[in-house]
Formats: C-alpha cells, sequence, structure tokens
C-alpha cells in the first residue's frame, strides 16, 4: 500500500479531538454547493437548449426546401414528382419528409379580425410538437371527412378574438379573388413563442391545397427532418448540391432552395450561445470558490498535525511523501463534498424535470418551467474535470507541510 495514503487514511480530520472541525465543514459545505450549481448550470442551459431547438423545429423542420420562380415566370410551388421523390429518398440522412402549404388569411368575428398565416398541420413532427403544446382541444383527425373545416389556432389568436374551441370562424382568403371559408376551432395551442403564435394557426393540407388552387402532391415547401440535429448545416450543404447536380442533368426540373432550421431561428439560437458565456463565468467562480475552502481546510489541518507532521519527517519520511498526506486528506473532504453535491442537485434535476416545480414567466423566457436536461456524460465529465484541478491546485500550498522541520514542531509542542 503507499505510504502517504495509508496514513492519511488513518488520520483524523478533526482538531483538538473534536469530533468535527469547523474548518472541514466550511470546506465540505463550500465543495457540495460548488459542485451543485455548477450541475444546476449546465442541466438549465442544456435544457433551455433543447426546449427552444424543439420549438424553433417544430415551426419548421430541420431542413425546408422552397421552389425558386425561374424567370419565365413560373411560380415557387414544389411539386413532390416521383423524381424528386426519388432524390429526396435517397438521402441517407434523411428520416422524413412531408409536403407543408401555408396561405395568408384573415379571421373574422362581428367585433375584430386578424391576420394570420393558415399552415397545413401535416408530418409527424408537426402534428406532435403542437400535441405537446395543446392547451384546450384535441387535435383533428384529418383522416376523417368531417375534420377537414377543423383548424387549431394559438391562445393569442383566441383570446384577442374571444374564440374557444368548438366556435366557428368565418375566415378570408385573398389571392386573385375573395374565397371564404367557415372553420371551426378544434383545439388552441400555446408554445410561448409569440413571433410565430401570433400569426400561425393550422388546418388540414388537402383544405388547403383546394383553396391555394394546388393539386395533391404541390405544396409551398417541403419539410425534412433528418437523423441529426447537429449536422444539420452540413445536411443543408449536401442536399443543395444534390438539387443543383439533378437540376443540371434534367433530373428536376426547377431550382430548389435549402434552408434550416439555424438560419430560420437565427435570433433565438444566437440568444442560447449567449448563455454559455454565463455557464462558462459560472463554473469558473463555483470552482474558485471550491478551491480556496479547500485550501484553506488543508492549511487548518496541518497546522494541527504539525506534531504527527515531525514525528514522521524525524523517522525518515521524504517530504514527498509527507506533501501526498495532505493532498489525499484535503482529496478525501473534496470527494465528501462532491458526493453529496452531486446527490442533492441530480434529485432535485430529476424532481424539476418530471413535476416543473419551478415556473419561469414565458414572455421573457419563451417556457413557463425552468428546463433542465441531465446528460450523464456531462455530470461525468464534469465531476472529473474537478477532481483534476482540485488535486492540481492542492500542490502548492501542500508544500507548507513539507517544510515543518521535526525540531519546530516538537518545540511547539
Amino acid at each position: 500500500m503507499i505510504f502517504s495514503l495509508f496514513i492519511a487514511r488513518r488520520l483524523s480530520l478533526s482538531t483538538d479531538g473534536r469530533k468535527s472541525s469547523p474548518a472541514i465543514k466550511v470546506s465540505v459545505t463550500a465543495v457540495a454547493l460548488s459542485i451543485a450549481v455548477m450541475l444546476a448550470s449546465v442541466a438549465v442551459v442544456t435544457g433551455f437548449k433543447r426546449e427552444i431547438r424543439d420549438k424553433v423545429i417544430g415551426f419548421n423542420s430541420h431542413i425546408t426546401l422552397y421552389a425558386t420562380p425561374s424567370a419565365d415566370g413560373d411560380n415557387n410551388v414544389v411539386t413532390l414528382t416521383p423524381s424528386l421523390k426519388s432524390l429526396i429518398e435517397n438521402e441517407p440522412y434523411i428520416i422524413s419528409y412531408s409536403l407543408g402549404v401555408s396561405i395568408p388569411a384573415i379571421l373574422k368575428t362581428p367585433d375584430d379580425f386578424k391576420g394570420v398565416y393558415l399552415r397545413s398541420l401535416e408530418g409527424e413532427h408537426t402534428t406532435n410538437f403542437i400535441d405537446d403544446n395543446l392547451e384546450e382541444g384535441t387535435i383533428p383527425d384529418y383522416s376523417k371527412p368531417e375534420s377537414k373545416n377543423d383548424i387549431v389556432i394559438s391562445s393569442i389568436a383566441a383570446r384577442q378574438l374571444g374564440l374557444k374551441t368548438g366556435d366557428k370562424i368565418d375566415t378570408y382568403f385573398i389571392s386573385d379573388d375573395v374565397r371564404a371559408r367557415r372553420l371551426t376551432v378544434a383545439g388552441i395551442y400555446n408554445s410561448h413563442f409569440d413571433s410565430y403564435d401570433q400569426v400561425i394557426i393550422y388546418g388540414a393540407l388537402p383544405l388547403i391545397q383546394g383553396i391555394a388552387g394546388l393539386s395533391s402532391n404541390q405544396g409551398t415547401s417541403l419539410q425534412i427532418q433528418t437523423d441529426d440535429f447537429a449536422e444539420i448545416d452540413n445536411y443543408s450543404i449536401r442536399l443543395q448540391k444534390t438539387l443543383i447536380d439533378a437540376l443540371a442533368n434534367g433530373t428536376v426540373y426547377k431550382y430548389y432552395k435549402t434552408e434550416n432550421a439555424r438560419i430560420q431561428g437565427a435570433g433565438y439560437f444566437h440568444w442560447l450561445s449567449l448563455l454559455d458565456t454565463n455557464v462558462i463565468v459560472v463554473l469558473t467562480l463555483m470552482a474558485i470558490v471550491a478551491i480556496a475552502t479547500l485550501i484553506s481546510g488543508m492549511l487548518i489541518l496541518i497546522l494541527d498535525k504539525k506534531r504527527i507532521i515531525g514525528v514522521i519527517r524525524a523517522i525518515g519520511a521524504p517530504t514527498g511523501k509527507i506533501r501526498n498526506i495532505f493532498i489525499f486528506l484535503a482529496m478525501k473532504v473534496a470527494l465528501t463534498g462532491m458526493l453529496a453535491g452531486n446527490i442533492i442537485m441530480l434529485v432535485l434535476l430529476w424532481c424539476q424535470d418530471r413535476w416543473h416545480f419551478m415556473p419561469l414567466d414565458p414572455e421573457a423566457y419563451y417556457i413557463d418551467f425552468v428546463p433542465v436536461e441531465i446528460s450523464w456524460q456531462a455530470v461525468a465529465a464534469l465531476n472529473a474535470a474537478c477532481l483534476m484541478l482540485i488535486y492540481a491546485s492542492l500542490i502548492i500550498p501542500s508544500r507548507f507541510a513539507a517544510g515543518i522541520s521535526p525540531a519546530d514542531s516538537m518545540r511547539t509542542e
């Protein structure tokens, strides 16, 4: 067994024969609080990123495909031809796709009106997103003919127009002529993304295609989901190149433009990137607090154990061994604090993730609860980094123990 570790395991952390030292208690508490705050910071920011990313994707998609009008007056309609469909399906990173149609509309009540975009509620990812944010009513089953005129509106639109589920609303569509439909409010959603909620309502794809004069294989965009959101920039470039090559060899007859969620939600993602800076500051400050208190606790232990240091030095122990004894003692304090901090904070984070008992102001943060995401890889990396940093920071102050001579220690006693 290592000599330093053997001695450190048998030395008490108490001072003056007391059961526990106030300095050690402070050190343990400081380390526990520091690691708890670090874990909370990482989990909350990761949770925010997940929630905001999911909302941006929910209103859009990983990649959106648009048709660009040509010089001869061709329209911007995306036609899902067999060749385009085959091209999309041959891309290995694309896991699903669906036609999307969005047209401007005016919701009119006897007392008020509101301009919106009626968007097709198509594709599993969009349907699941609206379902997750549904406040009232249900998601219409558009496979049933009687649900064709059902729509889902935002809580903002419902509040402004005084609508509730089951109400009928006159809806006007203006293009070359004016078309009117009486639609039924089947559900009300609230994503807390006011910039989207203000203007987007959802309806059946066949209904919107009919109003816009489109066939069943046509839309204003193609919504594409990939297998990895982190790679959507590369996927967008890759898909764009494939489409350009297909246009050049005559496989498709239109120029298609790709746009990914990072571009569509650039403002939100920029805001999230600023949070990373805040996390770095918090982690740095908490690490300084933990290290400072541990060093103080180590120095107090060294002063209290001067007699033992003198005895060990007198029997010929080298200075390096003595230094290691107090590094091991300080690491024992650090591990105790880290264990307590991990257990307490991980339990709190799990409870928050399950029950959302800590609320937020959705007008400021786009979400009504504190989102958390527990990444075990991040937890392990954070703890490992803290251990290495603490160990490295204790090397210099441990020299104080090695500098105590046997004569000085016995003179003190």
